[in-house]
């Protein structure tokens, strides 16, 4: 699977997963840019050599790279990232929306600064870039926007209500970006990896040495590549294990006489998943409101 003619923007690329991706792309002929604010692990500080060292891996390989340091977390960051990439390289096929910062610490400690930091770097900065890639990608008809969630944000963990809330958000963004790119070749899907990264030091136990950034970057290859065949999805991704997150409900019940009394008594029927009861799996708003009109026509 090449990428000859393509060009591959990642953010925060200068170390850790988006360095594997950018590197794995590139042996594979990508154009890539390389963004990195080149800050620290709370996102403090910055410095263009933490993109410069990884385009000049890539140049060693025979790639072609161009570094840009420029901060997803505002409009005109995102801007200047995706006119960074036209002005090197013509054009945008793949955006992987890899750059993040944590300020971790329990929700109820947790002040302003820490919430609109996180919000702005994984959220914000997903909008920010996506928006004029996209833009780029609709006027070309062909597109690939891969971002990275976590499973902190598909299911929670401690101290991270904020990196929670915005991964949780990148997939909502990343659900909107995959319908209303269907019509001009535009897919967008998002990873939740699990790797040893500078994020993860120490935490990762006995499994750290099987969790090589390496071991993710196959799948974003795939989801960035022209005969990738999904879009909207959200893959759990780690040391070569990969499995698709959903976002499914229950049957559920039409109460005939709604209450909070009627709630409390059919809570577990209302809760019950699997065991011959369908589960569904709306892949749009107007799924679910097919799902909800056929379950009150059926209770009539």
């Amino acid at each position: 699977m090449r990428f000859d003619g393509r060009v591959v923007i990642i953010t925060g690329s200068g170390g850790g997963l988006g360095r594997s991706h950018a590197l794995e792309l590139a042996r594979r002929g990508a154009k890539i840019l390389v963004n990195d604010l080149g800050g620290s692990l709370d996102g403090s500080g910055g410095s263009a050599s933490a993109a410069q060292r990884v385009v000049d891996e890539i140049i060693a390989l025979g790639g072609e790279a161009a570094a840009n340091s420029d901060s997803v977390a505002t409009p005109e960051g995102g801007e200047a990232i995706v006119q960074a990439a036209v002005d090197a390289f013509g054009r945008v096929d793949v955006l992987v929306n890899n750059a993040g910062i944590l300020r971790d610490k329990a929700f109820h400690k947790m002040d302003a600064t820490m919430i609109d930091l996180v919000l702005d770097v994984h959220l914000k900065g997903g909008f920010y870039v996506s928006q004029p890639a996209f833009r780029v990608m609709r006027e070309q008809k062909y597109g690939r926007i891969i971002s990275t969630t976590s499973a902190s944000g598909m299911f929670g963990n401690f101290g991270q209500a904020n990196y929670g809330a915005a991964k949780a958000g990148l997939v909502g963004l990343t659900r909107v970006m995959a319908l209303e790119g269907a019509d001009y070749g535009i897919k967008a899907n998002a990873i939740a990896p699990i790797a040893l990264t500078r994020m993860t030091e120490g935490i990762l136990g006995d499994l750290a040495g099987r969790l090589a950034p390496e071991s993710v970057s196959p799948m974003v290859a795939y989801l960035a590549h022209e005969d990738c065949a999904v879009t909207g999805h959200v893959y759990s991704v780690a040391g070569g294990r990969i499995a698709r997150i959903l976002v499914a409900e229950t049957q559920g019940v039409v109460l005939p006489s709604v209450s909070a009394e009627a709630v409390r008594d059919n809570l577990t029927e209302i809760d019950q998943s699997g065991d011959g009861h369908a589960d569904y799996e709306p892949l749009a708003l107007s799924e679910e409101v097919v799902i909800v009109a056929k379950a009150l026509s059926n209770a009539v």
